[in-house]
This record gives structure tokens, C-alpha cells and sequence, in this order.
């Protein structure tokens, strides 16, 4: 018979007496073979027998003992894609629709990603009722996102961009001839006599219709989503475009009826062309952004492709090549010089220098000897060393980073869709006062022709054409202005966010600083000259690959130094080198090697002097004697200092946030101007000083290159990667600066504040010109003897506002960034 063990809550015990009780209750019941109760915890362990009695049976006992026990919910986390979203109110709809199933914790949808996380109890059966909500509502939902999906993910995302293309520019096709034949003889020149709408009216209507036929069918999906959400009392963009199109056709084909009824002049008020205008440049504005925001999953490709797929192990005294997937804690591997470490473990044996600058982003290699630690997908630079693997799997740094890439960019960034929002009371109030004034002029007596005439006049002077072009036409050209000036935005959200950022959090190495260890300081010592001991030094360097060397070669070769060839090197990890060099005997390296080799005793002032402005010293000797000693350091940009300033001018708090020494980081902070300087972060611990600093109510932006910094630039409610980085830092970062500036850092916010300063102003000018003319539309006037408003005047004052609506967002191609580095 099978014994099972389970845990439950219990609830409502006070004392140990209580625990006693509990425990006997349990106890006595046949088929319990025993049962351990915490009261800490408020936890008890109970073995059973199943074919004797149940769970429900034991819970039942404890409650009737007057307690309250219960099964712990198993959480769990799943992601899912949701396709078919357009703005944030299908967002809002999805994310309600999934709250409200039992089981359900959390769920959080991103519109970016189209990723929905969601937090629940895998003991219930949630996911099969998850599935059949979000498609009840109209959206599709994919497999969960796993490694195995990824591919697919990007050729569904490629099919969806090529088809969003081809609609675009089908569309194009037939609303340009479209928009000529409409608009040629109202600025003065003349249509052929067959097209003629004083020669041939019914032509000229019936060509228009042909036209917008194809342009509406290629915007087919703004109707088919956007007429049942209006329905729902849901309205997003896609109602807002389907609303207004719709009203100018109505009206259009209306006015061709008439036409063909022997009603020339009819001609004049055909509309068809703001129809097929509107549906054009949304699907250029759906596409642009389509494509700015893209490759979200191409990051955690590229994450994944770090790690080795073989690791060398150590069995029994021989050398065993295996699959990273059989390495286990204890495994005791062997990493030898240029290859990678496959997984998280420490040293057992042997000295080497490790360039770790893909994990933490710091550009100097970092020592390692025996009990250090080191990190999987980090390069093992030149000693051969043997680990003892600590973690393997899941559980590496890569993994965890890996996973919080993932988390971040599935995270929703709170943000209101202006124009969803007036559109979820404005259109629905249109709708119901042009019915109304319809109705009521039929009611009192008008005729069909008039009330017909009323209805459309108010729909067309409120169709809120300007409404749906107000944040797409402000982005686009925004994006546009970006681009020009070599900064990349990801989409409209990413504009909108970026406009109020409070904080700005830097990282260290290739973001303020070059990324590349330079030569700075040059002392020399005992008589010799700096030409004299940079040549030696150099000469000695010419057979080491150490990137410190690498800097001292560099400033040699600018100098256009003649090198030596030397004798008996001897690489010494941890220390520096050893050479012969014209008979003479030369020793390079840090301060132990020094004290090792006694020609020093104590830190010499001059390197502490070096340490403290955050340079490396290295140490060059000579037959016995200490000869120089050189400074290298990572060198400030030229544009960090003025653009950290600038943006403190503006308000903004500046942090750096870095993995590398907080001496080193400080010294840099100084040199800049910095607020404040968070040093010594690992990489997985960096996106959670990113969220302590949103916990505060801040809005913040990252700015960083490396792979440490991608899930701190995912998590940040902006992340701004310079494109000199990796790709992993661009593909998670929502602003890409790809002309390697600090500066443009400056430039990406004021465009921000200048696009949503001009999205806010087209929302107005749109939602006025639609209002203005609504009681007069709707004969309020006529009532007292006053005029009816023309559907020609109203669609003329719907065309005013969206011509002054793309007037207004054409201004930014204009924008020019201020207060930059000279």
C-alpha cells in the first residue's frame, strides 16, 4: 500500500497545547502513520497510508477540532505570448480576464514583449481556463515561452512585421492615386474630362470608391477589432480608427448615392480620401514602431550562446571531454589558458588571470589563485587551473542573469495611453449624442434626408481622425529625429517613459569611462627618462597577450618607439613577468612581485597617489632596481563630465552603479561630478538596485554596454545601452545610442520631453476641433434660427485637424538638443 507525505497549513493554534491537540487528532485517525506539527511554521508533516484515508479526511478532522487547516498552494510562474494586442486598453483587458480565474495570483502583460506572466496555484487546473479566456476575448495565445519557442517567437514576429509591410504598402498604392484625384482641383489644377466632378460626377465618385475599397480592406483589422471592443464598451485605437473611417465612407458613399441619383453637386462632398489617408499613415506609424522594437528574444540567444557546450573533467587522473549538461557540483574540471570556464566553481590548482568583463564589465582581467571564485562563460586568460564546479545549470550566474533579462523585459511599465483614455469616454458620448440628435430631428417632424444629414454631420465633425493620428504621427517623426541624430528608440512607449526620468544610473566601464585600459601615468625613477622606461617596459610586454601590457604597447607604438626583442620570458599569473632584455635582467608586474622579488618593501607613495585617483600601478625594475612605475587606468570620455553636469542642471539624480572597487569607482565619480557612487554589485544583484530605486516612486534610467548590465537596462523603466556594447546591452535597452556619446544620453530625454510635450498638444487640438463643432452639428443653433453645420464644413474643420495635427508633430524634425558638450 503507498505512504504518502504531505504538508499542511493549520491555523489558529495559540499554545503548544494546541500542537498537542492537533497532532492527536491526526494521530488517532486510521491509516496516519504519523504526524509532527510546528507551531512556528504553523505547519504539519503528515505520512499516510492512501488506500486508508484521504487528505480531504485528515483536513476535515483538524477543522472539526476547531482549526483550519489547508493544502499549501504550489506557485508557480508561467509566461505566455498574447498576440493581438494594439494599446493599452487590450492590456487592461487581458490582464482583468486572467485575474478573475480561480487560482490566478498575479498577472502582469506587456504590451512591448507580448509577454504575460502569470503567478498560479499549479495544484488546481488554471492554464487550460487561461487558454480559453484570452481566446474568448479575441487575442491569441501561444505555447508558454521556453528555449525550445524562441525560434519560432522571431519567425512569427518576422511573419507579422512582413505582412504589416505588405498591408502598408498596398495601402499606400491605392490612397495615393486616391488623395490626387480628390485633391488636385481644389488647389487649382485640372483632372481630366472623364474624371471630372463637373463633367463626370458619377466617375469621379464611383473611381474614389474603387479606390478605397482595396485601402480598407488592407486596414480590414482596425474594424474587425475595433467595432467589437466599441461594442463592449472597451475602445482602443483600433475603434478610434474604424469609428473615423467609417464616418467619412458612410458619408462618402451616401453622397455617391445621391450622385447617382442625379444629384451632381454631390460631388463636392465625397470624403473617401481621408478614409484611405487615415488608414495609411496608421499602418505606417504600426509599422515603424513594429520594427524599432523588435528582437526582444534575440538578447537571451545571445546570453545563452555564451556558454560552452564541453567542459573537461578530471576522473581518476584522466582528462575527459564531456557535455556541459553532465557536469555536477564536486566535478572537478580543467580550464585551460583562452578557453572558457564552463560553469561557477573555485579553484583548486594553479594561478591564471581571467577576463570576467562579459559578467561584471570590468575591463581588467582579474587574478585568480586557490579558493578564489570564478563564474561560468568568463575567459581563463593564461594559466592552465583546475576548478571544483559549485554550480552548474540553472543555478550559475549566467542562468541567473539569463532569468532576469527574462523577468525584466516581461515586467509592465505603467503607462497611460492618452488617447485610449479620452477615447473610452469621448467616443461612445459621439456616438450617442449623434444618434440622439438624429432621432430627435426625425421625432420632431424632419425628414429622413435631414436627420440622416444631422447624424453624419455630428459623426463627421467628431470623428476623432486627428485623435488616432496624434500619437502615432508625433512618434513617428520623433523616432524619425532620433534616428537622424544616432539614437535609436524603441517604439512610442519608450518616448513616453523616457520624459520622466528622474534618475539616471550609469554604469562604470565603457559607459563613463572608454572601456579600454589606457597608459595615463608614466614616473620615471634612478635617473632613467620616460622614453627610456616605456621602451623597456613595452619590449618586455611584446610576448605577454595581458591586457595591462596591451595598454603599455599601445602608448609605445603611438610613440613610435623601437622595440627589442628578449630572452627567457617567464609569465608569472598573478604577478607579472620576467625577461632578459640586451643582457640586462627586467622584472614587470604588480607590488607582490616587487616585495617577492625584494626590491621593495612597502607601497611606495607614488603608488598610492596612482591608487587613489582609480589608476592600476605597475611596477618596472631593472637589474635589482626599481626603475618606474607606470599608471593605467580606464580613461573618462571626453563628454561624461559636461553631460553628467547638464543633466543635474536639468533636476536629474546621477548614480554610477558598478561591479569593479569602490577606490576605483569613487576616484572615477570625482573625476565627473557624480551624486553618488553604488560600487562592488554583482551582475545579478544590479537589476535589484535598479527596482530599490523605482521601490522609491523614482522613475529611473540605466545606462550601460555590457552583458552584467542587461538585466539592470531591462528592469530600469528605461534602458539606454551605448552602441559600442555588447549586443545583449543594445537588444535589452529600449533607447540605443549608437554613436558611442555620453551626450546623447541628453538628447534622448529632451526628445522625449519634446515628443510628449507635441503628443499632448495634438490631443488637444484634436479633441477641440472634434468638440467645437458638435452643438452646431447637431442644429442646436437651427433650433433658435441659426445655421446647420454643412457635413462639407465639418468634414473641411475634421481635415483642419488632422492637417494641423501633422503640422504640429513635422515640428520636431526641427529639434535640436541643448546644453551639449562642446
Amino acid at each position: 500500500m503507498a505512504t504518502e507525505r504531505q504538508t499542511l497549513f493549520v491555523k489558529g493554534m495559540s499554545c503548544n497545547v494546541c500542537v498537542g491537540r492537533v497532532e492527536k487528532v491526526i494521530s488517532q485517525l486510521p491509516g496516519v502513520v504519523s504526524a509532527s506539527v510546528n507551531f512556528a511554521t504553523e505547519q504539519a508533516d503528515v505520512t499516510f497510508q492512501a488506500g486508508e484515508i484521504t487528505l480531504e479526511n485528515i483536513i476535515g478532522k483538524i477543522n472539526h477540532a476547531g482549526f483550519e487547516a489547508q493544502i499549501p498552494k504550489q506557485m508557480k510562474t508561467i509566461t505566455y505570448t498574447i498576440t493581438g494586442m494594439s494599446c493599452a486598453s487590450c492590456v487592461r483587458r487581458v490582464e482583468q480576464g486572467i485575474l478573475a480565474l480561480d487560482g490566478v495570483e498575479a498577472a502582469d502583460v506587456n504590451l512591448t514583449t507580448e509577454k504575460a506572466r502569470i503567478l498560479y496555484d499549479s495544484s488546481l487546473s488554471v492554464l487550460p481556463e487561461v487558454r480559453t479566456k484570452v481566446q474568448k476575448m479575441g487575442f491569441g495565445l501561444l505555447d508558454p515561452v521556453t528555449e525550445e519557442v524562441q525560434d519560432q517567437e522571431e519567425e512569427r514576429r518576422a511573419a507579422e512585421l512582413q505582412l504589416l509591410q505588405r498591408k502598408l504598402i498596398f495601402s499606400a498604392f491605392f490612397s495615393v492615386p486616391l488623395i490626387l484625384i480628390a485633391m488636385l482641383e481644389m488647389v487649382g489644377l485640372k483632372l481630366p474630362a472623364f474624371l471630372s466632378p463637373h463633367q463626370s460626377p458619377a466617375t469621379f465618385a464611383l473611381v474614389q470608391l474603387s479606390l478605397v475599397i482595396p485601402v480598407l480592406i488592407a486596414g480590414s483589422h482596425f474594424f474587425k477589432k475595433g467595432f467589437p471592443l466599441l461594442l463592449q464598451r472597451t475602445p482602443n485605437m483600433d475603434s478610434l480608427v474604424a469609428i473615423g473611417t467609417a464616418s467619412a465612407v458612410l458619408y462618402s458613399f451616401w453622397a455617391t448615392l445621391q450622385i447617382l441619383s442625379g444629384h451632381p453637386e454631390f460631388a463636392g462632398l465625397l470624403y473617401y480620401e481621408t478614409a484611405g489617408m487615415i488608414i495609411t499613415l496608421i499602418l505606417m506609424g504600426k509599422y515603424m514602431e513594429a520594427v524599432s522594437k523588435g528582437k526582444t528574444s534575440g538578447a537571451i540567444k545571445k546570453l545563452m550562446g555564451l556558454q560552452p557546450s564541453r567542459a573537461t573533467l578530471l576522473k581518476d587522473g584522466t582528462e575527459i571531454s564531456i557535455p556541459m549538461e553532465e557536469v555536477v557540483v564536486g566535478d572537478i574540471l580543467i580550464i585551460k589558458p583562452g578557453e572558457k570556464i564552463p560553469v561557477d566553481g573555485m579553484v583548486v590548482k594553479g594561478l591564471t588571470s581571467v577576463d570576467e568583463s562579459m559578467l561584471t564589465g570590468e575591463s581588467l582581467p582579474v587574478e585568480k589563485k586557490e579558493k578564489d571564485r570564478v563564474v561560468g562563460a568568463s575567459i581563463n586568460q593564461h594559466g592552465s587551473i583546475r576548478i571544483r564546479a559549485t554550480k552548474v545549470g540553472r543555478d550559475t550566474m549566467l542562468a541567473q542573469i539569463i532569468r532576469l533579462v527574462e523577468e525584466a523585459q516581461g515586467n509592465k511599465a505603467p503607462i497611460a495611453r492618452l488617447a485610449d483614455i479620452i477615447s473610452g469616454y469621448f467616443v461612445p458620448a459621439v456616438i450617442l449624442i449623434a444618434t440622439l440628435s438624429g432621432f430627435a430631428w426625425l421625432a420632431s417632424g424632419a425628414s429622413v434626408a435631414f436627420s440622416l444629414k444631422i447624424f453624419i454631420s455630428v459623426m463627421v465633425i467628431a470623428c476623432p481622425c486627428a485623435l488616432g493620428l496624434a500619437t502615432p504621427t508625433a512618434i513617428m517623426v520623433g523616432t524619425g529625429r532620433g534616428a537622424s541624430m544616432g539614437v535609436l528608440i524603441k517604439g512610442g512607449e519608450s518616448l513616453e517613459r523616457a520624459s520622466s526620468i528622474q534618475t539616471v544610473v550609469f554604469d562604470k566601464t565603457g559607459t563613463i569611462t572608454e572601456g579600454k585600459p589606457q597608459l595615463v601615468t608614466l614616473q620615471p625613477l634612478a635617473g632613467f627618462s620616460a622614453e627610456q622606461v616605456l621602451r623597456i617596459a613595452a619590449s618586455a610586454e611584446q610576448t605577454s597577450e595581458h591586457s595591462l601590457g596591451q595598454a603599455i604597447l599601445e602608448s609605445a607604438r603611438q610613440k613610435g618607439l623601437a622595440l627589442v626583442e628578449g630572452e627567457n620570458f617567464q609569465a608569472l599569473p598573478g604577478l607579472g613577468l620576467k625577461i632578459e632584455l640586451e643582457g640586462k635582467s627586467v622584472c614587470l608586474g604588480n607590488l607582490k612581485l616587487m616585495q617577492q622579488e625584494a626590491f621593495v618593501t612597502d607601497e611606495p607613495s607614488p603608488a598610492k597617489e596612482l591608487t587613489e585617483k582609480g589608476e592600476t600601478p605597475v611596477y618596472l625594475a631593472q637589474d635589482g632596481k626599481l626603475i618606474a612605475i607606470l599608471g593605467i587606468a580606464d580613461v573618462v570620455k571626453a563628454d561624461s563630465k559636461q553631460t553628467i553636469r547638464q543633466l543635474q542642471k536639468m533636476g536629474i539624480q546621477t548614480i554610477m552603479l558598478t561591479g569593479d572597487h569602490r577606490r576605483t569607482a569613487e576616484a572615477i565619480a570625482r573625476q565627473v561630478g557624480i551624486d553618488e557612487v553604488i560600487a562592488e554589485v554583482l551582475p545579478e544583484d544590479k537589476a535589484r538596485q535598479i527596482a530599490l530605486l523605482q521601490g522609491q516612486n523614482k522613475v529611473v534610467a540605466m545606462v550601460g554596454d555590457g552583458i552584467n548590465d542587461a538585466p539592470a537596462l531591462a528592469q530600469a523603466d528605461i534602458g539606454i545601452a551605448i552602441g559600442s556594447g555588447t549586443d545583449v546591452a543594445i537588444e535589452s535597452a529600449q533607447i540605443v545610442l549608437m554613436n558611442n556619446r555620453l551626450q546623447d544620453v541628453l538628447t534622448s530625454i529632451q526628445l522625449s520631453k519634446a515628443t510628449l510635450n507635441n503628443i499632448k498638444q495634438n490631443l488637444f487640438w484634436a479633441f477641440a476641433y472634434n468638440t467645437a463643432g458638435i452643438p452646431l452639428a447637431a442644429g442646436l443653433f437651427f433650433l433658435f434660427g441659426g445655421p446647420t453645420l454643412n457635413p462639407m464644413i465639418a468634414a473641411a474643420a475634421m481635415a483642419l485637424s488632422s492637417v494641423s495635427v501633422v503640422s504640429n508633430a513635422l515640428r520636431l524634425r526641427r529639434f535640436r538638443p541643448v546644453g551639449l558638450p562642446e
